[in-house]
């Protein structure tokens, strides 16, 4: 598959905290991984509520504290149909998330639709039928620094995975 561009998309409620971060994690791993020119990550929000805001400050402070690019630029936006048509894997945050996104994607795209955490080799295995809130990756919003912390670290477990995935998927 190469010289195919795969597209990946993140997504959690807003587009400001989870979903940048997993976003600015997932291409900094895949340009360590040498898989930067063939995939492409963007990130987006199920909510319109943060619509055209950056990424939280708080969420920028623990990114750039652990050396990664803090989102400048980004402008928060809400999923569309045609994004999630148009995406080779959706990666959203949280259970409630995935729940509509797969009502919202064609029949042909519910596949696409994984949960982030499902790649993190540390995490509740969840089987068909099973309930997937325990993959969940908290809301930080809602909480001080440590949370985003947290959040940052589940993030990071999760991406290696999702390289690994990608890596498989590209190089067979």
């Amino acid at each position: 598959m190469t010289g195919v561009t795969y597209r990946v998309m993140t997504v959690c409620t807003g587009n400001i905290c989870r979903s940048p971060m997993a976003e600015i994690v997932l291409r900094a791993r895949l340009e360590e991984a040498g898989l930067a020119d063939e995939v492409v990550v963007d990130s987006s929000g199920v909510s319109d509520e943060e619509h055209g805001n950056p990424v939280d400050r708080r969420a920028r402070a623990v990114l750039a504290a652990h050396g990664y690019p803090t989102g400048d630029g980004h402008h928060a936006h809400r999923i569309t149909a045609t994004e999630l048509s148009t995406r080779d894997l959706i990666l959203p945050a949280t259970a409630q998330h995935a729940r509509t996104l797969r009502r919202m994607a064609p029949a042909e795209v519910a596949d696409r639709i994984v949960m982030l955490r499902r790649f993190d080799p540390a995490a509740p295995v969840v089987g068909p039928g099973e309930p997937e809130h325990v993959l969940d990756i908290d809301d930080p919003w809602y909480g001080g620094m440590q949370d985003f912390e947290d959040c940052l670290t589940q993030i990071e477990a999760a991406t290696a995975g999702v390289v690994a995935h990608l890596r498989a998927t590209l190089h067979p």
